[in-house]
């Protein structure tokens, strides 16, 4: 049985051969600061990077409640490698979404296969989280082509991507107050990394998704054709909007690494000589319940059946990413001083727990969006 029809199997895990490679990359990056390339290789290999991408073009043609089941099996082990299939599953979705039939056709299976790795550039210093006024600029040329000048910050898969989805400013249009991410005049570029004036920076020491190769992106005149435009020409906001409404979330991160909080407060008490305490069972069950909530969540986003699926796809970031912190702090203190030493597992969970509340939209953009749909 493959990797994939492992996995989506009912109650469907990864196969236990690939866990334990993927434990391995995730404490060897821990300690260097580095993205396990071969780790990546092998996803590709068994077929995970092709999940979002359609049977058509090679890929498996999962919806979203797959994708949020694969990435959060794949961060009960590696939340680093998990982050960056979900990056890679967006970018692909997107490009299924709103690419033409030679996009589709160029790109898609290399996608699906894992020959390419997909990242996405929307983040720059000094901008905030709801990308409003770019700094980055794309200009068109007279042969029609466009030429790409700024810098990118907190990148996923910096210099281990094969092809970059950024965002950058191709006019300067009044800004759409109701578009809440991003704004008018904006638009989606796909960059490969082999263009001479991309140049990835890798030398951010995060505290957390240590192997996620999260970095800069700087752009020195490249030049793209038009047909590595993505979507309509200055309507970026449009395309960023019905990311929310695919169900795909982030919050699967952070499900996951919830679950693995919560598998290493169970081994503990376990390990105990004396059995547990009243107390402590029932503090386990608690958390046990905040997981089951968030995998609910995570479930109802997935499906798409709410009145509102955008709203829902933010609502489980926000719960998800807040119950993933939440378990930290109480397995810790199950734990007690054994926890508190470097190599404990728990560190590196809650440090990648705590990064996802920064990524985007971030945890209080969530709340600004979810907001604004009521409040205006």
């Amino acid at each position: 049985m493959s990797v994939v029809c492992q996995v989506i199997e009912p109650e469907g895990a990864l196969p236990a051969a690939l866990v334990e490679r993927l434990d391995a990359a995730a404490a060897r990056s821990a300690s260097s600061g580095r993205a396990d390339e071969t780790l990546l290789d092998e996803l590709g290999q068994v077929g995970l990077f092709g999940i979002a991408v359609p049977a058509a073009y090679g890929g498996f043609g999962g919806d979203a409640t797959l994708v949020n089941h694969v990435v959060s099996q794949v961060a009960r082990v590696n939340p680093s490698a998990a982050i960056m299939l979900f990056q890679h599953y967006a970018v692909s979705a997107r490009i299924v979404e709103w690419g033409d039939a030679a996009q589709r056709a160029r790109l898609l299976p290399a996608l699906a296969k894992g020959d390419l790795l997909a990242a996405s550039g929307w983040s720059e210093p000094g901008v905030g989280a709801a990308k409003k006024r770019l700094n980055t600029t794309a200009v068109q040329l007279p042969d029609g082509s466009w030429r790409l000048n700024g810098a990118k910050s907190f990148t996923t898969s910096a210099g281990v991507a094969g092809l970059y989805l950024i965002l950058a400013r191709t006019s300067d249009s009044e800004d759409e107050p109701s578009s809440g991410y991003g704004s008018m005049g904006q638009t989606f570029f796909l960059v490969p990394a082999d263009d001479e004036g991309l140049r990835p920076d890798q030398s951010l020491d995060l505290v957390g998704m240590r192997g996620s190769a999260t970095g800069f992106v700087s752009l020195h005149d490249c030049v793209v054709g038009d047909e590595d435009r993505l979507g309509p020409l200055g309507e970026a906001t449009r395309i960023i909007a019905g990311v929310r409404r695919t169900g795909a979330t982030l919050g699967a991160v952070s499900l996951g690494i919830a679950s693995a909080l919560l598998d290493l407060a169970v081994a503990q008490v376990h390990r105990r000589p004396q059995p547990p305490d009243a107390a402590t069972r029932f503090r386990l069950v608690d958390l046990a319940t905040l997981v089951e909530a968030t995998r609910a969540v995570i479930d109802r986003s997935g499906r798409r059946d709410a009145a509102d699926p955008g709203l829902a796809t933010l609502h489980s970031k926000l719960f998800a990413s807040e119950t993933a912190e939440q378990v930290g702090v109480e397995v810790a203190r199950l734990l007690g001083s054994g926890g508190y030493v470097v190599t404990n597992r728990i560190n590196r969970l809650m440090a990648d727990a705590r990064a996802v509340a920064h990524m985007g939209p971030t945890n209080d953009l969530c709340r600004e969006l979810v907001s604004a749909a009521w409040l205006g």
